[in-house]
């Protein structure tokens, strides 16, 4: 992931990942030469709003920059296309940065079409903006009959 931009440990990557495999929408297909790994593929199939079938997205595709222009990455789409239609999934989306034009140009080569675009926004929780937890009733509030999130003041509940 590193060599597309997407900095990351090897402890968070093993994070990800059993998540990810544990997981039975995603699909996870790896290149390997020479007992070394220069590519991987990664997909997932989800229910969507627009349709009445299964819909697919490819996540994430990656392949080393010295096998790059090899046709590891044609057959790792290819790979992931098969999957795709034993599954029944006709419908495939794909995101790129806009500033990846020979991503662009290899998608269209391999018969995706540009459709729309994608907008992302970051949002930032501190711990100001996480919900509080309210602490569990007492029995004397429950029997009271406490509102939830009430406090206690000079007139009752408030």
């Amino acid at each position: 992931m590193g060599e597309l931009g997407y900095e990351t440990t090897d402890a968070e990557m093993m994070t990800r990942l059993q998540s990810i495999l544990s997981d039975r929408r995603y699909k996870t297909v790896v290149a390997v030469i020479g007992g070394q790994i220069c590519g991987m593929i990664g997909t997932i199939s989800f229910p969507s709003y627009e349709h009445n079938d299964l819909s697919g997205r490819i996540i994430a595709l990656v392949v080393s920059k010295q096998m790059r222009r090899t046709g590891i990455g044609a057959r790792l789409i290819a790979a992931a296309e098969r999957d795709f239609e034993q599954r029944k999934i006709t419908r495939i989306a794909v995101n790129t940065r806009l500033t990846r034009q020979d991503a662009h140009q290899f998608y269209e080569k391999l018969g995706y079409k540009r459709t729309g675009f994608r907008f992302s926004k970051n949002l930032s929780l501190t711990i100001n903006d996480q919900v509080p937890r309210k602490a569990p009733l007492t029995q004397r509030e429950r029997r009271a009959g406490r509102p939830p999130g009430a406090r206690r003041n000079s007139r009752g509940w408030n």
